[in-house]
This record gives structure tokens, C-alpha cells and sequence, in this order.
């Protein structure tokens, strides 16, 4: 019998889950359909009733902007989500009641697996570009690597609610400054992540190409260089202007992929029931262009 399930946001042609889930499951000899479904935050709720048992769903990933919306549409939420208030996956769990939708945050997992391949040990300094929804993953995450501060680096202060709620439940202090003040800042971080949309991070890549070359200034300016991890989780277009502007002053650059590829193995466990191992997560790098783990 195949069972179903798919990848919801908007807008979503871009997305690269279907080729991460689809040869997770052709590897473990699954018969598991995965699609890409474009849905707004207003279609969610009428999304979310019309799906019928009979269909054999079991389970949703939720990508921007829903991860804050799809809380109110399941019947339970656990981990990470629970205190975050903020989901990416939706497993579908038979009981003898019938089947629950249980929201899971599989993000926090995606970003701590991705930057300690990376080499990112515990405690780092770490920055935060953006205070939405992946935000609170991002701090969620820096939490279990120890920190117990970062700077989160918005916008508008006054649209940072999830980076705030998601500090307070990890009980993480933060420090929101302005975007604006990011790029000379980030320079001396161990840890950066982006959790901007795609293009949003464009003006920092400038300021980051107009700094100073520590070469050319007397020691007591110089300005610390850009040798930590920038995990940067907008991956279309790669490499991103900020990406390419942190390397070329010296810093390891992780690709948004590393984090999809790390929370999609967590979905299908969810979603499957079954173990991945190291040779699933193999042909799960290979479907996106990822370096094999092993």
C-alpha cells in the first residue's frame, strides 16, 4: 500500500526536500510518494481538513511561511516545537483513536548536525541574521551547543516575537541589535547563521566586501577576521552573496543544504519508522549535490 507525503510552503517550486525524501525511500525500499504542495497561510486550515485518512498520509514537511501556522493544525506537538512554538514536520501516528498529527522541530537537529560537521565545538561566539521562525530553531540549537548568549541581528526589533519566546523557553539571552551593525560584528564570531530569506542578506555581503583589509591596517585596528562557520539555511540561489563574500575573508561557509540534508533524516525516520543509516544519508548527498559523509 503506498503511503503519502509531501513538503508544504509558499512558494515551494525551489524546494529540494522531494529529492532528499524520494531517494531516502527508494534506498530503504519504501513505497512512500513525496510532492511538493504550494500552500499560503490562509489555505492552511482548509489544506489541513481535506486531507482524508483513507489517502494514507504520514507526514508533512513545513517550510516558510507556515512553520509558525501549522502548530493550531495538529493535535500535539513535541520537542523542540513544543517550547519553540514553531514547526517544520507533521508525522502521522495510528493509535486506536485513529491517527494524530504530531508536530515535530526537526530545524534545531538540521543546524546542530550541520555546523558540528563543520567543526563548530561547544560554546561558540555565535550571531544570528533574522529573527523569524528559523530563528528560534537557531537558537534552540545554539543552546544544546552550549552557548548561553547570542546576538540576534534584525530588521525591525518589533517583529522579533520568535527569537524572543524561543530565547526565554531555551533560557538563552539575546541581544537584538540592528541589521545594519551585522557585518562588522559577525566578523569575530565563531558561528554565524543566516536564517534570512533568500537576496535578504545581500547588503551585508556588501558591508562585509567593504571592510577593511587587516593587512594593509596598523595592528592595534586591525579588525578580526571572518575565520569562523557562517551556516547560511537559504540555499537557492548558491552560493549566496554573503556565502561568497565570508569566504573570501577566510571563513568556512556551510551551505543551507547541510541543514536541509540533516533535518529531512529526521523526517524520515519520523515519517517511515525506519533506521537511516549512513548509506540511506549517502544517497540523500548524492540527490543534492552533498559530499557523501563517508
Amino acid at each position: 500500500m503506498s503511503r503519502r507525503a509531501a513538503v508544504l510552503g509558499h512558494p515551494i517550486s525551489h524546494s529540494k526536500s522531494p529529492a532528499l525524501h524520494r531517494a531516502a525511500y527508494a534506498k530503504l525500499g519504501l513505497d512512500i510518494e513525496y510532492s511538493a504542495i504550494d500552500v499560503t497561510v490562509e489555505r492552511l486550515p482548509a489544506f489541513m481538513s481535506g486531507l482524508e485518512a483513507g489517502d494514507h498520509w504520514c507526514g508533512l514537511s513545513v517550510t516558510m511561511p507556515l512553520k509558525t501556522a501549522m502548530v493550531d493544525q495538529v493535535d500535539e506537538v513535541r520537542g523542540a516545537g513544543a517550547y519553540l512554538g514553531v514547526i517544520n514536520t507533521v508525522a502521522f501516528e495510528a493509535t486506536e483513536q485513529g491517527v494524530r498529527r504530531v508536530g515535530h522541530n526537526t530545524d534545531v537537529a538540521g543546524i546542530v548536525e550541520a555546523v558540528r560537521n563543520a567543526g563548530v565545538t561547544e560554546r561558540p561566539n555565535s550571531a544570528i541574521l533574522g529573527g523569524g521562525g528559523t530563528s528560534a530553531a537557531a537558537i534552540a540549537a545554539l543552546r544544546e551547543l552550549g552557548s548561553k548568549h547570542v546576538d540576534v541581528f534584525v530588521r525591525d526589533a518589533g517583529r522579533a516575537a520568535e527569537a524572543k519566546a524561543a530565547a526565554a523557553a531555551v533560557g538563552l539571552s539575546i541581544h537584538l541589535r540592528p541589521l545594519a551593525e551585522a557585518a562588522e560584528a559577525m566578523s569575530g564570531a565563531d558561528l554565524v547563521i543566516s536564517t534570512l530569506p533568500p537576496r535578504a542578506a545581500d547588503g551585508i555581503a556588501t558591508q562585509l566586501e567593504q571592510l577593511p583589509d587587516d593587512d594593509k591596517l596598523p595592528d592595534d585596528d586591525k579588525l578580526p577576521g571572518a575565520t569562523g562557520v557562517l551556516l547560511d539555511v537559504a540555499y537557492d540561489p548558491w552560493p549566496s552573496r554573503i556565502a561568497e563574500a565570508w569566504h573570501s575573508r577566510g571563513g568556512v561557509v556551510v551551505p543551507g543544504l547541510e541543514m536541509l540534508l540533516y533535518q529531512a533524516v529526521e523526517q524520515v525516520r519520523l515519517f517511515s519508522g525506519a533506521d537511516v543509516t549512513a548509506d540511506v544519508i549517502d544517497v540523500m548527498c548524492d540527490s543534492v549535490g552533498l559530499p557523501r559523509r563517508v
